[in-house]
Order: structure tokens, then C-alpha cells, then sequence
């Protein structure tokens, strides 16, 4: 199988995928180690069929690198040449790889414009307290169920809502147009009813530990192709 390399990101269309991050200190590094990762990946065969995309993504706080990775089965993930990582590490030393998360895909909401053109991917990562697969799947579908009936924000492309195999994480993956349009996005929020907005605060999330809001930037986008 041959692959194409591009930055635009690729449609989420995948039942799963794995969720990377790697942490490698400036802007400047970030744009090398994605040019080292397209270097290295040229060199090999695309791993198989059930690795539909890998997706790099700079995040901007200038150190973290997103890798998001479309699988079609958590179960059969086609192996991997993982010499490449050598290679990178050749071109940018010292990355720290703060570990991978595999997640299936609960709900999405319809394509609202082309994924190429995002320019922006914003993450909501929610932390739990321990594994609990139906707790992790009712702020997924929440979050879901606010999407429906209602007119998107300007800007938003699509938004995709994942959850971990043991129930402690909860992923929002949105495609924005721009960094900008999600932040307008985020101040012109409509408010909530305040009755609602009491059944949120108490409590909102049981067993909630955190919640992390990341914006990124397209870097490297490989697409297998058959």
C-alpha cells in the first residue's frame, strides 16, 4: 500500500483511533520533528489497511505534539516499523513520549464544511477517577446532545466524541476553520438557562477529576491509499 503526505487534515471518519502526545520543548522543534516524521515515514511501506490516517498536530503552547491516529479495529492494529522513531530521534533528540490512548468513536456530529479546511483542531480531554465505561459514555453523549437541533457555531467543521477502552477518558475532537473562530466561538456562547445551568454545578461530572482544553494546528497529515 502507498500513502499520500499532506497537512490538511483528514475527514474523522474511523470507529477508533489512538490518541499521542509527545512534548518537544519549542515552535521550531515542533515544525522539525513533523518534517523528521514525514522524512522517515517516505523510507517504508504504509503498515496496513487498518491504519486509515495518521494525523500530526502542533498544539499552541508551542511544545506539544498530537498524534491522532484512525484505526478501523482497537483489536487489529497493523503493526509498525518502529525504527522510524530512531530516525527522529536522530533529527530532534530529547522528545518525551508521554504514552498513547486508544478510543472508540461514540457519536459525531455531520460534516459542516471540508476537514481540509481546518485550520485549527481543538481537544477537550476529561479525566475520571478510575475505569467505568458507561460513566465515560454519558458526558460523550451529552456533549453530543447539545450539537443536535442546534445551528453550528461560524467555523466549526465537525466534532467528534471518543472514549477510552477503560472508561477513564472522554475526548472532544473538533475541525475548526481557524484558531480564531473557535475563540469567538467560545465568547459568544449563548447562555444557559439557569436552571439548567444549577443541574450542571451539582455536581456536574461524578468522579470528574479534570478538564483539558488544547488547540492545535495541522503539521503533517499521512492518508493511506489503496
Amino acid at each position: 500500500m502507498t500513502f499520500n503526505i499532506d497537512t490538511a487534515p483528514d475527514p474523522v471518519t474511523a470507529p477508533a483511533a489512538m490518541f499521542g502526545t509527545w512534548q518537544v520543548g519549542t515552535p521550531q522543534r515542533q515544525q522539525a520533528t513533523a518534517e523528521a516524521i514525514a522524512d522517515a515515514w517516505r523510507k517504508r511501506p504504509w503498515p496496513g489497511p487498518g491504519l486509515q490516517s495518521y494525523t500530526v498536530l502542533a498544539a499552541d503552547d508551542g511544545t506539544t505534539l498530537l498524534h491522532f491516529s484512525q484505526v478501523n479495529d482497537l483489536d487489529e492494529v497493523p503493526p509498525q516499523d518502529l525504527t522510524w522513531k530512531q530516525e527522529v530521534d536522530a533529527a530532534v533528540p530529547d522528545i518525551e513520549r508521554t504514552g498513547v490512548i486508544a478510543a472508540k468513536r461514540r457519536e459525531s456530529t455531520p460534516a459542516y464544511g471540508p476537514a481540509a479546511e481546518a485550520g485549527c483542531v481543538v481537544l477537550v480531554t476529561r479525566l475520571f477517577d478510575g475505569p467505568d465505561t458507561g460513566r465515560a459514555n454519558r458526558p460523550a453523549d451529552a456533549m453530543f446532545g447539545r450539537t443536535i437541533g442546534t445551528p453550528p457555531p461560524d467555523g466549526l467543521l465537525s466534532a467528534h466524541f471518543y472514549v477510552n477502552t477503560d472508561g477513564t477518558r472522554v475526548f472532544s475532537y473538533a475541525l475548526w476553520t481557524t484558531t480564531e473562530a473557535h475563540r469567538q466561538a467560545i465568547e459568544h456562547r449563548p447562555a444557559r438557562p439557569e436552571a439548567h445551568t444549577q443541574r450542571q454545578q451539582a455536581p456536574a461530572r461524578p468522579g470528574l477529576l479534570d478538564t483539558t482544553v488544547q488547540r492545535f494546528r495541522p503539521a503533517l497529515q499521512l492518508t493511506s491509499r489503496i
